[in-house]
């Protein structure tokens, strides 16, 4: 049997209480003390029962990651990876664990957010790829239970959010291919239940109302950030407006599909069309022509948003927003504008 507790605070020359204190990191503490016990507790080899400490406690010392309509479609995981990634390493860092669970619409009506949580035994949560219209959304900002949401700006006493900049994003592609002398650039968003497409619309307008062009809402078709809604889009804006001649896509899947489309209609990208993405994943750099896009920091926001949580949680921090800022990618899919017309 290895040493116990009793024994640390009997060759520390302390109390239980002391060193109990101490390994759960209460701030009142004599510092001098502190360092006594903690030597002690590495010369004896001294592990504390996690499950017993966590009963305690009422501390699993574990954070969900709750992601909705994980099976959906593997489309969207390729700007989910890298988040989980930095969300993974941080959280490991901090000397928590991380479960990962998935929700839906359909499952959040059965289920309330709090007791969704309550069942899975975390102390917080770090929910992504939630709708404005899911269930949770309007849940999460009154629960108890601390909670991080990436890419959905609300904010309460216990929720905190962490995002990139969309509208200053969409400024940036747009305000590139007015520069290059496109002025019938068109927009193909994502769904309008994502607070991202929101964002991405409103910095798409700001940028052409500052150039001195009316926004036109027929210029704008909404998709779902997948491929095929990129490819769809395409064929529609071209449809309707013959003289286009760039398109902003809100993701990079989206810009992809719209790539292959044009590809099969042996229209040549960027001497028909200059097209722009959002996201910067690891494709873009791949494609060929390689895309010119708006990359987000995915790595650095999962960080981020683990880091937000872990203070929520021990240093009773209250919720706050934090924004990453963008930054605009030129690769090969945009060119100077040239006057000339195409048809499919």
């Amino acid at each position: 049997m290895g040493p116990t507790i009793k024994d640390v605070a009997k060759a520390a020359g302390v109390s239980i209480t002391t060193v109990s204190r101490v390994l759960n990191q209460y701030s009142d503490v004599n510092p001098k003390t502190r360092t006594k016990v903690l030597k002690v507790v590495e010369q004896l080899g001294y592990r504390p029962n996690s499950v017993a400490r966590s009963l305690v406690m009422n501390r699993t010392n574990t954070v969900g990651l709750v992601v909705s309509d994980l099976s959906r479609s593997r489309n969207g995981h390729h700007f989910m990876f890298d988040v989980l990634c930095g969300i993974n390493d941080r959280v490991q860092e901090l000397g928590y664990d991380l479960v990962l669970f998935s929700t839906s619409t359909t499952a959040q009506k059965k289920t309330p957010y709090l007791d969704f949580v309550r069942q899975r035994r975390v102390d917080g949560v770090l929910m992504m790829g939630i709708r404005l219209d899911d269930p949770y959304t309007h849940e999460v900002v009154e629960a108890s239970v601390p909670s991080v949401l990436i890419d959905v700006p609300l904010i309460s006493e216990t929720c905190s959010y962490v995002t990139t900049d969309s509208v200053v994003g969409a400024k940036l592609a747009v305000e590139h291919l007015l520069e290059l002398g496109h002025r019938r650039i068109g927009f193909v968003n994502g769904h309008a239940q994502a607070a991202v497409s929101k964002e991405r619309l409103q910095g798409y307008r700001i940028a052409l109302e500052a150039a001195g062009m009316a926004f036109d809402p027929e210029l704008v078709y909404y998709g779902n950030f997948e491929q095929e809604d990129g490819a769809n889009g395409t064929a529609e804006l071209l449809r309707k407006f013959p003289d286009l001649s760039a398109i902003f896509f809100a993701s990079d899947l989206m810009a992809l599909g719209a790539l292959k489309y044009l590809q099969t209609h042996s229209l040549p990208v960027p001497n028909s069309l200059s097209i722009v993405g959002y996201d910067d994943i690891e494709l873009a750099s791949l494609m060929q022509p390689a895309l010119t896009t708006v990359r987000q920091k995915r790595y650095e926001m999962g960080q981020s948003a683990a880091e937000t949580l872990i203070r929520m949680l021990e240093q009773n921090e209250k919720g706050r927003g934090i924004v990453l800022p963008p930054e605009l990618v030129v690769r090969e899919t945009t060119g100077v504008h040239e006057e000339t017309t195409s048809d499919i």
